[in-house]
């Protein structure tokens, strides 16, 4: 991908609430939306002793996610990653148009 804006955030802080970084350590949780970039292709992070790789980095409209992606994002269905993303930052509203930095991740090998 060309054309990539500077890091919004460290890499430390792609996933960090506490039933998230469980879900990510489970396999449950492969993917983190941002309004930001926060680590690159390739790039590693840790997590509670866990290592993970970045495998992919796009952008997508909120309003096209569907419910396979909301799985990705650890939640059942797009229903209700809607209800608690707009729970968990106040004042916020849904707008289908928003772009977001859709971050694909996956543990990473032991070598």
């Amino acid at each position: 991908m060309e054309n990539l804006p500077p890091k919004t955030c460290a890499i430390e802080r792609l996933v960090t609430q506490p039933k998230l970084v469980a879900a990510v350590k489970a396999g449950a949780k492969t993917q983190q939306r941002r309004d930001g970039v926060y680590g690159w292709v390739g790039e590693c992070f840790d997590l509670e002793g866990m290592a993970f790789i970045i495998t992919d980095l796009s952008r997508q409209r909120l309003g096209d996610m569907t419910d396979e992606d909301a799985r990705a994002e650890g939640f059942p269905g797009l229903a209700m990653y809607k209800d608690i993303i707009l729970k968990m930052h106040t004042g916020m509203s849904w707008d289908d148009d928003h772009l977001v930095w859709v971050h694909s991740f996956a543990a990473k090998p032991e070598v």
